[in-house]
């Protein structure tokens, strides 16, 4: 019941300069979204970003995006609606083989190294693009941890109604600091005292 680093993948949806400043509690949200990108590069941990029709509502915040190994332009509200889920779960790789290879019914399937099944996810606007998203990625088979703390709606009622309707969807509602606490599991962590920093 613990997030495990070595299965983590962080999500950040839609931080987009145009939109933050109509969320609610914007800023403290963006600066929780900042902290969890950066203690995710610190321990390696992939982090990847969405930002919805970037031409007409800008980009994601530079500090933010900078963090993120790569950002997906989107349209629809659902990130896994356009090819979100083959980041966070790279395609098989194909079976090599020679004529003097047993048939292809009679061989073993090759061993695919494991993937990162547990999302981190979090966003805004939390009842159109995060929920959206992370309903998709659960019935995808992942397993999918929100951030509460780091999201946000234009209202109160929205981001609260979307956290309701995802905890009864199976998905775990944590914080910035559950998260940080879990992934670094020990205060000997060689990266505690750099993580620690950035969270008090």
């Amino acid at each position: 019941m613990l997030l495990d680093v070595t299965d983590s993948q962080l999500v950040l949806v839609d931080y987009q300069e145009r939109l933050i400043p109509a969320m609610f509690e914007g800023p403290a949200v963006l600066a929780n979204a900042r902290r969890l990108a950066e203690i995710a590069r610190r321990l390696d941990v992939p982090v990847w970003g969405t930002e919805q029709n970037p031409s007409r509502l800008g980009a994601n915040d530079p500090a933010l995006r900078a963090l993120c190994h790569k950002t997906l332009a989107k349209m629809h509200f659902s990130a896994a609606e356009e090819g979100l889920g083959e980041w966070l779960r790279p395609p098989a790789k194909p079976q090599g083989g020679n004529a003097r290879s047993l048939p292809k019914h009679l061989q073993k399937p090759a061993a695919q190294p494991p993937g990162r099944g547990t999302i981190v996810i979090a966003g805004c606007e939390a009842h159109v693009c995060l929920l959206q998203t992370a309903l998709d990625l659960i019935e995808d088979e992942f397993e999918v941890w929100v951030v509460t703390d780091a999201c946000s709606s234009r209202t109160e009622r929205n981001r609260d109604a979307a956290f309701d309707r995802l905890a009864g969807a199976g998905a775990e509602l944590v914080t910035t600091e559950m998260v940080a606490f879990e992934w670094l599991g020990s205060c000997e962590h060689p990266a505690f005292k750099d993580v620690l920093g950035l969270i008090k």
